[in-house]
């Protein structure tokens, strides 16, 4: 019994390891500017258009949110992530992703080499469904604009998405999150990946093996898309 128990444990570190990159060479070329411009075009204009809907009443969790969250991160990001809605700890601090789930998110992009600084973080919702509930299609319909246009502002090189229903209204497609993993997608000019939402992965670790493995194709896409960029 001993000697399973110290077998499973050995196998739950190494996880660990695999997802966290605790022995991961980080590769410099991937990271992008960290001093990114506060006052760049991309920046004042996410900050106008954030004055312009952060009171939004369009759909009833107007009345029920605590604050709107909006996004958070670089205006000029290359990654882009999207998840599906805001949670308790998000309606309250009005940021994405900063409960458990939150704090996963970050060793999960430290272990590509990145930072949420460096990225952009957003949700499909601005607003926290009462009791966590998924999103109702009027309101993601509803919200569905104010995403696009942050999209269109900072013009990222690749979307992930987060989970299955961030993934459904991003692909457009009504499939799997295992039909979508390992698949490129397209979002307007932005090419679009799909991966576990962190919240899956603390409720089966099982989960994260695959999850590194997607985010190894993240690392490597990213790593292509920019060297292009500064190619041409």
């Amino acid at each position: 019994m001993s000697s399973q128990i110290h077998g499973k444990a050995a196998q739950y570190f190494e996880q660990q390891k695999e997802l966290y990159g605790s022995n991961i060479q980080l590769d410099e070329k991937l990271r992008p500017d960290r001093n990114f411009e506060k006052n760049s075009k991309s920046a004042l204009l996410l900050k106008s258009f954030y004055e312009e809907i952060k009171d939004c009443q369009l759909c009833s969790l107007g009345s029920t949110r605590t604050k709107f969250v909006f996004g958070v991160g670089n205006p000029d990001a290359d990654l882009l992530l999207i998840g599906e809605a805001p949670g308790k700890n998000e309606d309250i601090q009005g940021e994405p992703f900063v409960g458990r789930a939150g704090q996963l998110l970050d060793k999960i992009l430290d272990s590509i080499g990145l930072s949420r600084e460096e990225v952009y973080i957003a949700n499909v919702l601005k607003c926290r469904p009462p009791n966590n509930r998924d999103p109702l299609k009027t309101e993601s319909d509803t919200c569905k604009p104010y995403l696009q246009r942050q999209i269109e502002i900072i013009k990222p090189k690749l979307i992930l998405a987060l989970g299955r229903i961030s993934g459904v209204w991003l692909t457009g497609e009504e499939m799997s999150l295992g039909d979508m993993r390992g698949k490129t997608f397209y979002f307007g000019d932005s090419e679009l990946m799909v991966t576990y939402h962190p919240a899956a992965l603390l409720r089966n670790p099982n989960w994260k093996r695959p999850c590194w493995e997607d985010m190894q194709k993240v690392r490597d896409r990213l790593k292509e898309l920019t060297t292009k960029t500064s190619i041409s």
